[in-house]
């Protein structure tokens, strides 16, 4: 059974979706532990709840990036995970912690990448008056919401659309992302190749989320 590490800022509804997938769909791995650096974070409560190591590290009380992310790499490597999971994790990971799990970290980010990396993506999208927008679920590299591309969901921006609609709208598209793209990994079914993630089985890596209205 593969071992999962999932790191979290907030109320971790994709860590959520994560557990409920691995338990339903019986994965050949598990969510073994929660990191967060807030300790007021509402997924370490849904992480105890179902049973799994949590563990917080306060980034404020660290000299700097490196500091911390020193003592993060030394609480997650305790748990010997075969994959982590950022899963709204607030941190800009420095190029070393990010190099120490090449290849077996990865990240959601609500966009469609490369568009729009960074914050405020669904505000950006409605202002550009993008007829599509959507979620990303990607290899980590050292550069800010970058790396190689393992799947992406599509989701229509309808008219009328506020920041908070199509947020929710997305973030309902990165329950089943994500986890799909987890399932993906523990099976081995991802290979990544010159900086492009394939399906060894072909499955899409591209779909509608919703049909528009």
């Amino acid at each position: 059974m593969k071992k999962i590490a999932v790191l979290i800022s907030g109320q971790g509804s994709n860590l959520g979706a994560i557990v409920r997938a691995s338990v339903a769909q019986d994965w050949p791995g598990r969510v073994v532990a929660v990191v967060s650096n807030r300790a007021d974070a509402r997924g370490l409560q849904l992480a105890r709840e179902h049973g799994i190591a949590t563990a917080v590290l306060d980034h404020k009380a660290y000299a700097d990036r490196a500091a911390f992310d020193a003592a993060l790499a030394g609480t997650i490597d305790r748990f010997a995970p075969d994959l982590v999971v950022l899963a709204g994790f607030m941190r800009i990971l420095t190029p070393g912690f990010v190099a120490r799990y090449e290849g077996r970290m990865l990240n959601v980010h609500p966009s469609l990448l490369p568009a729009f990396s960074g914050l405020h993506t669904h505000r950006r999208a409605i202002e550009e008056g993008c007829k599509v927008h959507g979620a990303t679920v990607h290899f980590v590299s050292a550069e800010l919401d970058h790396g190689p591309i393992v799947a992406q969901a599509v989701v229509p921006v309808l008219a009328g659309d506020d920041e908070a609609a199509l947020a929710a709208r997305v973030l309902a598209a990165e329950h089943v992302l994500y986890p799909r793209a987890v399932r993906w990994f523990l099976e081995g079914a991802l290979q990544l190749k010159d900086g492009r993630v394939t399906h060894r089985g072909h499955e899409p890596q591209g779909w509608l989320a919703e049909p528009a209205a």
